[in-house]
């Protein structure tokens, strides 16, 4: 389909560039070798993993685990299948007799949620996963548009319009001492793609930094978090691809640092010649217009996750604001037009 497709190149062109960076050390030390594997089945969307280590061996026995754990993270925050023995944002949205019930869920469940709402009161409500109602009618519109473009259309905005009024995050009651969450609106539905993928990257990043892992790269659907540095001490050079061309909008340097990218041309479909992306603006319930990229730089991939998003649905000059206001975060807006603007500490991480 269209969707992967476009990750799968989006990936490719991460993966060319790391590779592209040749391992030296000015000292003599035991030289751990690069490997990579990568995943198809998480989070409707590629995962990528490049690390070091001595053997073969020991480096799928990483990989192995942030699979696993991926995996996991991914049954608990998917909201369009149910899995046996799993309690998870499916079942939070199922409606019984018409109504929503309580749900006892994993624990990893409240603490993204409650991320999630913290995301929302710092993006003034820009990033809201109460959008659920809104947001499975573009997906819905979306789907058949991919599968059967002769047929696309768009929601209908009096349905978007309705939908919208069951969109207060105050509606979602958590109990973080029972672990349980109820929607107390029968028309609400949680729809966690602005921040689930992210927040479990940087669940499973902080878990093997816990275990003293280093060296390697996780990239989820273009979610990119560097564990540590390489072997010899270097940067990972991360390219940040240019959807009007060949060549990148920019080429950044981290260590212990998540890039991530919003854009319109990861998820979409045309209706009468026109394409209409994934990011949908919680005000005009249409597709968000100004950009075609947002980058950020910073230490946790879920806020990257986040705060990407938030800035694509923002005008330019409240975007700069808000990212000029938060310590240890840059970012990149490029415009339809073609232009390119950068926060003031962005380029600090260009590669030289």
């Amino acid at each position: 389909m269209m969707i992967m497709k476009q990750k799968i190149y989006s990936v490719a062109i991460v993966l060319c560039l790391l590779f592209g960076v040749v391992l030296s050390s000015c000292t003599p030390q035991k030289q751990r070798n690069k490997y990579s594997t990568y995943s198809m089945d998480y989070f409707d969307t590629v995962t990528t993993i490049v690390g070091y280590e001595n053997t073969q061996e020991e480096f799928d026995a990483v990989a192995n685990e942030i699979l696993s754990q991926l995996r996991e993270y991914h049954q608990l925050y998917t909201i369009y299948h149910r899995f046996d023995g799993i309690e998870n944002l499916c079942n939070v949205n199922e409606l019984v007799d018409g109504a929503h019930h309580t749900v006892t869920v994993d624990r990893r469940i409240i603490d993204m949620l409650l991320y999630a709402k913290e995301m929302y009161t710092l993006t003034g409500g820009t990033v809201n996963i109460a959008m659920g109602s809104v947001l499975s009618l573009w997906h819905d519109y979306r789907s058949v548009g991919m599968d059967n473009p002769a047929n696309a259309s768009l929601p209908p905005m009096d349905k978007l319009i309705t939908a919208s009024e069951h969109t207060d995050i105050s509606m979602m009651i958590i109990d973080e001492e029972n672990c349980t969450v109820t929607l107390t609106d029968p028309d609400m539905k949680l729809d966690v793609g602005a921040i689930a993928k992210g927040y479990a990257t940087e669940m499973v990043a902080q878990y093997l930094e816990a275990r003293g892992v280093s060296g390697y790269v996780l990239n989820v659907g273009g979610n990119i978090r560097a564990i540590g540095a390489k072997p010899d001490g270097s940067s990972w050079a991360v390219g940040i691809e240019n959807p009007q061309g060949e060549d990148y909008l920019a080429t950044v340097e981290v260590k212990d640092m998540s890039v991530v990218t919003s854009g319109s041309y990861q998820r979409y479909y045309y209706v009468d010649g026109k394409a209409y992306h994934h990011i949908i603006h919680p005000e005009t319930l249409m597709p968000a217009e100004g950009f075609v990229s947002v980058s950020v730089i910073c230490k946790n991939s879920g806020f990257g996750d986040a705060i990407s998003t938030a800035l694509f649905c923002m005008s330019l000059e409240d975007g700069l604001a808000l990212v000029e206001s938060i310590p240890e975060i840059e970012a990149m807006w490029m415009t339809e037009d073609s232009v390119k603007t950068e926060s003031s500490g962005w380029s600090e991480y260009v590669k030289k």
